[in-house]
């Protein structure tokens, strides 16, 4: 659904461009930071496809044409002052001409009083303790013991959710359900699936479920 009210209201600055920042739309990572103009804008839209303004070569550049490596729009939303764009994307490969998954890959600054937490950096901790064993992990320890193990535990997390959503004890049921969703994790990592793998196949089934709601409304 194209909002024709903010696309023309959009702002561009005294170049003609407006920069765009794109985002993984799984991870919500942030991949590159681009520029289009109203042509590159109107490309992006109509095929779906990130399309951009080459500041250093001035001419439209769409974003896997030579590599392969597209990304596909889900969504483009403005800011207040609709003079930026965030593009959320499926990308089929690197965002970056160096072959990394995203041009922001040099840290500057970390507080060492906040950590910035995701699935996706959980997940690769998980993987870490698979592929490089560290003593006195218990993430660790349940990859050596195999899948029965893990197996087993994920069970015994879904049971302590029941009882404490049974209890309607909130606080509990979080406690619970993080401990439901770390053990998954490690059965994730246990059999090569990924989050992606989760969020296309929750997709395909938002799809499904938005169609069935379109069909009993007509």
């Amino acid at each position: 659904m194209i909002h024709t009210e903010n696309l023309e209201s959009l702002k561009f600055d005294q170049n003609g461009l407006i920069p765009a920042i794109i985002v993984d739309s799984v991870s919500k990572r942030v991949l590159t930071l681009a520029y289009m103009n109203r042509e590159s804008l109107q490309i992006s839209i109509e095929k779906e496809l990130c399309c951009f303004w080459s500041r250093s070569r001035r001419e439209l550049w769409l974003k896997g044409e030579t590599s392969g490596n597209w990304q596909h729009i889900v969504s483009i939303t403005a800011d207040c002052d609709l003079d930026a764009l965030i593009v959320s994307v499926e990308p089929d490969g690197p965002a970056c001409h160096l072959g990394t998954f995203s041009c922001f890959e040099n840290p500057v600054f970390e507080s060492e009083e906040r950590s910035d937490f995701s699935l996706e950096s959980l997940m690769e901790l998980l993987k870490g303790r698979k592929t490089e064993k560290k003593e006195g992990s218990y993430t660790t320890y349940l990859f050596e013991k195999g899948l029965d193990k893990i197996l087993k535990k994920v069970g015994e997390e879904s049971t302590e959710v029941i009882i404490a959503g049974k209890a309607e004890d909130r606080k509990d049921t979080i406690y619970e359900i993080a401990d439901l969703a770390y053990h998954v994790m490690v059965l994730m990592v246990e059999m090569g699936i990924s989050l992606e793998d989760i969020h296309r196949e929750l997709q395909s089934r938002h799809v499904i479920d938005h169609k069935i709601k379109q069909e009993k409304m007509t």
